[in-house]
């Protein structure tokens, strides 16, 4: 468990969101068994990033670089037919939401059934994971279905590059990721 003091000496600009997300992300956290110093200092590190220190849970681009994202599922047909439903496009339509910036059809359709047992929830209502207790549940969910506790528990910098690539892709934001993660460790007693 987190608490605020913790959390705003990690997130200093979280300082406005901090009442709405502390009690949620402490229990997804602990439903996620995201439970020791090392996996708190490795998933807040990437929250932090991801969000803007929870200020964002929304990514801010217009999501239109991942129309054409066949890795995401935005290109198969029921995607394409969803999103036009709402008037969109599917990289616009399910680009980033919540604290790990859930992207993509695949990922809402799969985090839908996990988090509501309905693949269809945040197919066609992605702006649920903006909520607190939804969108730090849907990072949970994200985290584990990575399993990356496991890179976590090692509290290496590369485990943490592990961390890096499983939820962006690739290093980006690689610098501020690791100040984070070298800020949380130093809070959480690492």
């Amino acid at each position: 468990m987190i608490t605020e003091t913790e959390f705003l000496l990690i997130m200093p600009h979280a300082i406005q969101r901090v009442g709405d997300f502390l009690d949620p992300l402490n229990e997804a956290m602990d439903e996620g068994e995201i439970n020791t110093p090392e996996r708190m200092a490795a998933f807040l590190a990437q929250l932090a990033h991801e969000s803007g220190e929870f200020r964002y849970m929304q990514e801010l681009a217009d999501g239109s670089a991942y129309d054409n994202r066949a890795d995401l599922g935005n290109t198969r047909p029921e995607a394409i037919q969803i999103s036009e439903s709402h008037g969109s496009s599917p990289g616009r339509w399910w680009k980033g939401h919540g604290p790990i910036q859930i992207t993509g059809y695949d990922n809402h359709r799969d985090c839908s059934e996990a988090l509501y047992g309905d693949p269809m929830v945040l197919l066609h209502d992605p702006m649920r994971l903006t909520r607190p207790t939804e969108g730090c549940r849907s990072a949970v969910w994200f985290w584990n279905t990575r399993n990356l506790n496991t890179w976590a528990d090692k509290d290496t910098e590369e485990g943490f590059k592990a961390i890096t690539r499983r939820i962006n892709g690739g290093l980006n934001g690689w610098n501020d990721r690791l100040r984070y993660w070298e800020r949380a460790r130093s809070v959480l007693g690492l």
